[in-house]
């Protein structure tokens, strides 16, 4: 029996977004032009760290271990720099959201400027919004293949750069450039260049709002960090119902929501639409602002309509603001009808009294049919923005940039790691003094190499010597580390000799520098030898 329940999945309709000018597109393309940038340029700036070692400014450097980023240098025992900054990109993504919505989706997501980029290809390619719908419904003809050949050439060259520059990123860019090229590298790097191609072509060319809906899970996140007061995209309805076209024919309405223009003032214009005047239907009836032109439909890359309320999908990429503005500025109506604001941001009502009414009645420009109704602004933008949430977000981000800052600067350029030998713990010589073995491992983070000397702290019956090392100097190569085994001993009947267990601090010295860093770790004695082979007996 066939079930009545919806499905699960609903089959993709293809979206075709207008082209729009604004402050909030300007916006868009200078982020978009300065990301794309950074990703594709950056393998390509050279630092000079001196001699042996890479000179690429950005390189995760797989093979020796190392994260090179400018003059900064992470080791693998480093890794809280990483944890730290990844702790950092998600609380930065937790206090964008909740002061301004998913600005990160609507600008700075990869998904969102690869998609941009590919749309824009799209449009010098095949038009506008209505020459690609015409395009998308026509037959295959010939003049069809080659624009889409075209598109698809451009965005796979797209994608081939894309995939390339990510490996750059692995090994030095010139002389990785030059084995891809050749056919001489690595298959690995043949394999990461083929799959993010593939990705992509295909999530930026064609999934493009379905990764946003379907495979992202941000969106079904975002909710736990807004909360009323947090501006994000949306339609004043008290200000656009009930809509109409008024006075306006159809067809210049039409035109005009296509049209260019300039639309000026920022937050808070909504307020003044009592200096507008009215707009009437033919029956008499007062219209709101919204002539229910669609524009802010068909810029959206999400193919949503924003004037039916906050919606998973929205990105709140602002475009509909922008295209609503033009709007705005050539019927005569000020700007704002779309536009970033909070959800407790409208007029206070009566019992009673719509938003609407409130609106009028409560305007601050004093002609108000209701005096003893307090004059009404929408709160300003830094009260949204300075919450408590924020400020506690703000002040979490902060703390752990200090932290891992005050960390970069005072982390030593020389370090090691101890590993007592355990088979065995200790050995009795033939004078019955103890020794101890120890496995130590030196770091040299210096771009040159450097003799390290190893010490003993405050135990002065204990001495130390280094394998092949009589005079205890080890000398570790540039920006590098070496393993060393060192052997630390007790004369007989001392108390070391004797104790079970007894503290010892291990030093290393950087001769040249001075510097020093030491290892705590423990001296084993043979009392719990004795006293196992005692009860054993």
């Amino acid at each position: 029996m066939a079930s009545d329940a919806p499905p699960l999945f609903a089959a993709r309709e293809p979206i075709f977004p207008r082209r729009v000018s604004g402050p909030f597109r300007r916006l868009k393309w200078a982020i978009l032009t300065i990301t794309l940038a950074i990703y594709y340029v950056t393998p390509w700036i050279r630092w000079d760290r001196g001699p042996n070692l890479p000179d690429q400014a950005v390189l995760v450097d797989l093979a020796s271990r190392r994260f090179h980023f400018f003059w900064i240098e992470i080791w693998p025992h480093e890794f809280y720099f990483v944890a730290g900054l990844l702790i950092m990109a998600g609380l930065g993504l937790f206090l964008f959201t909740s002061a301004l919505g998913r600005v990160w989706c609507g600008y700075a997501c990869p998904q969102t400027v690869w998609t941009d980029l590919f749309l824009t290809v799209e449009r010098w390619i095949e038009g506008d919004r209505n020459a690609r719908i015409r395009l998308n419904d026509a037959p295959w003809t010939a003049r069809k293949w080659r624009l889409r050949l075209s598109k698809w050439l451009s965005w796979l060259a797209i994608s081939v750069a894309t995939g390339g520059a990510w490996v750059f990123y692995f090994a030095d860019a010139p002389t990785l450039l030059h084995r891809l090229v050749t056919g001489q590298a690595a298959p690995v790097a043949y394999v990461t260049v083929a799959i993010l191609t593939a990705t992509t072509f295909t999530l930026g060319g064609f999934l493009r709002e379905q990764v946003c809906i379907y495979m992202c899970p941000w969106p079904r996140i975002q909710a736990a960090m807004m909360d009323p007061g947090t501006l994000t995209v949306g339609y004043r309805d008290w200000r656009g119902e009930p809509r109409g076209k008024g006075g306006i024919r159809r067809r210049q309405a039409a035109a005009e929501a296509v049209g260019g223009g300039a639309a000026t003032a920022r937050y808070g214009a909504a307020a003044d639409k009592d200096q507008a005047l009215p707009r009437t239907a033919r029956t008499g009836e007062t219209l709101g602002d919204c002539i229910d032109c669609n524009a802010c439909v068909a810029v959206c890359p999400m193919g949503i309509d924003i004037r039916e309320g906050q919606q998973m999908e929205c990105i709140t990429c602002a475009l509909c603001i922008d295209a609503c503005d033009e709007v705005m500025a050539k019927i005569g109506r000020p700007r704002g009808l779309i536009d970033y604001l909070a959800l407790d941001d409208r007029p206070p009502t009566r019992p009673g009294e719509t938003a609407e009414v409130a609106a009028f009645t409560a305007t601050p420009s004093g002609d108000v049919a209701d005096s003893d109704r307090p004059a009404w602004q929408p709160k300003p933008v830094w009260r949204h923005v300075f919450r408590p949430r924020t400020i506690l977000y703000t002040v979490a981000w902060a703390a752990i940039g200090v932290a891992l800052v005050v960390a970069l600067f005072i982390r030593p350029e020389i370090d090691m790691t101890v590993a007592p030998v355990r088979n065995p713990t200790f050995v009795t010589l033939s004078d019955g003094s103890v020794r101890n073995a120890y496995d130590i491992r030196l770091r040299n983070k210096h771009g040159e190499a450097r003799p390290f000397q190893l010490s003993l702290g405050d135990a002065p019956a204990l001495t130390v010597a280094v394998e092949g090392a009589p005079d205890r100097l080890v000398e570790v190569p540039a920006d590098s580390t070496r393993l060393t085994r060192v052997y630390v001993l007790a004369a007989p009947d001392t108390a070391a000799a004797r104790r079970e267990r007894t503290a010892i601090r291990l030093w290393v010295e950087d001769t040249i520098s001075g510097e020093r860093s030491h290892e705590d770790t423990i001296f084993n004695g043979k009392e719990s030898f004795d006293e196992r082979s005692g009860s054993a007996g």
